[in-house]
């Protein structure tokens, strides 16, 4: 069959209409899926329906695989990141939420509608502002935070792994409410703002009752090419972001860095990873006031080449002990890459800037970094933030404002669910 976004044509694969309408009890008027929503009408047709990854389509990240998507995937151009609170009041309602978000995550990431019906006089399943565009490379992460487990309804508190807690305060942390903790995080990134947006949107709307929203804030990234590859994108500071990353493709590096193996905590983390999100405001103000040595002096590389200080090159290997004739230290021992070299600890940084108007009526920006890094242990982080501590001079450019800590799940078999791993263990 061809390939559609109509979900009509991609029902018969499954099953003819005739059969939907019996089984869901629709009639000539149209599908009502009532009060269990898309969740139930999938659990209808069998675990299968609409759960494939198609590897025809267009600008595609398969959701199913060994680890989760959003994390070894190449970096996309936007990220929408969400927060919820949980609602259900039992591990069954929270297992049914999983399973019920799988098949509509699947079909997102084909570059599909999750439900288009002809019935004018009900709302549209699908709300439609990806219409028309194809994946754009969406990918759709999934992660739990420490509350989930707290919550003594839900029955999780033996499977809480002790590597999942709130992050300790940091010096300079001016955390708000309004964008820090959560049950539960989506991340969705794309190479298009409104395909990552409408995934979000979507999950949440098809899981009205069972969640609500938190926080959420989108970001975007911009990457320079040469010689028709991509090269480290630059925050809003003008300097590179993400240039000490581990090799994706390295699987013997990333299981060192970012993957959980065996053993190292709860079963049903084997293969998944700890996300920690930090939302920081960068004063801009401030920065663009500051000369550009200064700049460089802060973060211990060149702005335009992203090298080390005394490198020539973005991949040339930082050297903290090196000093200068007169004994000094070459990158200077308070700038951000001293220090959190200093800290011998390595992080997956997945960043993007963002954007959110003003701070006040002074008009100053309320802009800078969604911070995002993956790693086997929440302690890789926090070494590294203990190591900056009060010396970092970044410090006198950036406020954290916001911060989350999860625990992402491994990736998702054919014909499994989100979170099935844990879910097996009760």
């Amino acid at each position: 069959m061809t390939k559609t976004n109509n979900d009509e044509k991609l029902i018969d694969k499954k099953i003819t209409r005739r059969q939907m309408l019996k089984i869901t009890g629709a009639g000539a008027a149209g599908i009502a899926i009532g009060a269990t929503g898309m969740g139930g009408v999938l659990k209808a047709f069998g675990k299968d329906f609409l759960q494939e990854d198609d590897t025809t389509a267009t600008n595609k990240v398969n959701f199913y695989g060994k680890h989760q998507s959003g994390i070894a995937t190449a970096v996309q151009t936007n990220i929408y990141f969400a927060s919820l609170n949980v609602l259900v009041k039992s591990k069954k309602e929270l297992q049914e939420l999983f399973q019920m978000w799988t098949p509509l995550a699947v079909q997102m990431m084909n570059g599909n509608m999750i439900g288009e019906y002809k019935n004018d006089m009900i709302p549209p399943k699908d709300t439609g502002e990806a219409k028309g565009l194809d994946a754009r490379n969406l990918s759709i992460t999934f992660g739990v935070g420490p509350s989930l487990f707290e919550k003594k309804e839900l029955g999780l508190a033996s499977l809480k792994p002790k590597e999942l807690k709130d992050l300790p305060h940091f010096p300079k942390d001016q955390l708000e409410d309004a964008y820090t903790g959560g049950d539960i995080c989506i991340q969705a990134c794309a190479d298009d703002p409104q395909v990552a947006f409408h995934a979000v949107r979507n999950l949440i709307r098809a899981a009205s009752g069972k969640v609500s929203m938190r926080w959420s804030q989108s970001g975007f990234n911009s990457f320079p090419t040469k010689n028709g590859k991509k090269q480290t994108p630059r925050n809003l500071f003008a300097f590179k972001d993400g240039t000490e990353n581990p090799n994706t493709s390295d699987e013997k590096d990333m299981n060192k860095v970012v993957w959980v193996q065996s053993g190292d905590s709860k079963p049903w983390m084997t293969g998944g990873t700890y996300l920690i999100v930090r939302r920081i405001q960068t004063h801009l103000e401030t920065w663009d006031r500051t000369s550009l040595k200064e700049q460089e002096n802060t973060f211990g590389r060149h702005r335009d080449s992203g090298a080390p200080i005394g490198k020539k090159n973005e991949f040339d290997a930082v050297e903290i002990e090196r000093k200068d004739e007169n004994g000094n230290y070459i990158v200077p021992e308070t700038s951000h890459v001293f220090l959190a070299k200093q800290a011998k600890a390595r992080i997956m940084r997945r960043s993007f800037s963002y954007s959110s108007g003003i701070v006040d009526a002074t008009g100053t920006y309320d802009a800078g970094l969604v911070f995002i890094s993956f790693q086997k242990n929440p302690e890789q982080f926090i070494k590294i933030q203990n190591s900056l501590g009060r010396l970092d001079k970044l410090n006198e450019y950036i406020t954290h404002r916001g911060s989350g800590v999860f625990a992402c799940f491994p990736g998702i078999k054919k014909g499994s669910y989100i979170g099935e791993a844990l879910f097996n263990t009760l």
